[in-house]
């Protein structure tokens, strides 16, 4: 491939950014991931799809060293580079959350700290970024979301789907090469769903690099370069949203969206 191109929609891709092959990964006698390759350039969005199970989170807490794999490798451009067959030391771990950071489903605010304090914990002890330099660039990406008026605010004070605005924010705040997005939407009233989708559309269209776990399934659609069909810890089926969902390659692609997009067709 070319050092830069248009993706499927359009987003400008360049060099690859993460390299990941041969996940493995159990938990007591059940394995959950069986050999998962995965491959991110930078400026892509990258969405896995599948059934509650078949390892999509697993995948992406792994590019954040939240999870240890078994087996397997992953390599960042410009490292780091982890053999998981040998552990994942500390200062593994560390590099790793320093390239990747991770939007989770149930927002993960600190309760007791404000929104402002939210954001800036990480720049400030994590990065030991200076506190004036941390609150303006938080105050800046506050703007950008909305919610500049609530960085006095608490979590509580706030709506679920500000909340996870708010931590859209803090994962921007450190800067990372690629941002990680556990089903951000799936804890949220229907009628939240949206601002938080359109923050993110808003990303993939600044060619911030994403793998988004989702049932978000016409979000894909539109806004992934790359769709990924997990199924019992495979990868069953990859390719470009419109070959995915128009026509599905794999017989467990078609029957799992066939029950998602299509459950009351005759």
């Amino acid at each position: 491939m070319s050092p830069t191109e248009s993706g499927s929609t359009g987003h400008v891709l360049g060099e690859t950014l993460l390299t990941v092959r041969g996940l493995r990964k159990s938990f007591g006698d059940h394995e959950v991931l069986k050999g998962i390759d995965l491959e991110v350039r930078r400026g892509q969005v990258v969405a896995l799809i599948g059934a509650s199970g078949s390892g999509k989170t697993t995948v992406l807490r792994s590019l954040n060293g939240l999870e240890t794999p078994d087996a397997g490798t992953l390599a960042f451009a410009g490292g780091p580079e982890v053999d998981f067959a040998g552990g994942l030391s500390k200062a593994q771990r560390f590099a790793i959350r320093d390239r990747s950071a991770m939007v989770f489903q149930h927002h993960n605010l600190f309760p007791h700290r404000t929104v402002l304090e939210n954001v800036i914990e990480g720049p400030v002890t994590v990065q030991r970024e200076p506190r004036d330099r941390a609150i303006a660039r938080a105050d800046e990406l506050l703007d950008r979301v909305g919610l500049l008026a609530k960085r006095d605010a608490y979590p509580h004070e706030l709506s679920g789907g500000q909340q996870q605005r708010v931590g859209i924010v803090r994962a921007l705040a450190l800067r990372p090469d690629l941002l990680l997005f556990d089903e951000p939407t799936s804890a949220l009233d229907p009628e939240l769903v949206g601002e938080v989708l359109v923050v993110m559309k808003e990303l993939a269209d600044e060619s911030w690099t994403m793998v988004v776990v989702t049932h978000e399934l016409q979000f894909a659609r539109e806004v992934a370069d790359e769709v990924l069909f997990l199924d019992g810890g495979v990868v069953a089926e990859r390719g470009a949203p419109e070959q995915i969902f128009r026509a599905p390659r794999n017989e467990r692609t078609r029957r799992f969206l066939d029950r998602i997009l299509r459950p009351f067709d005759s």
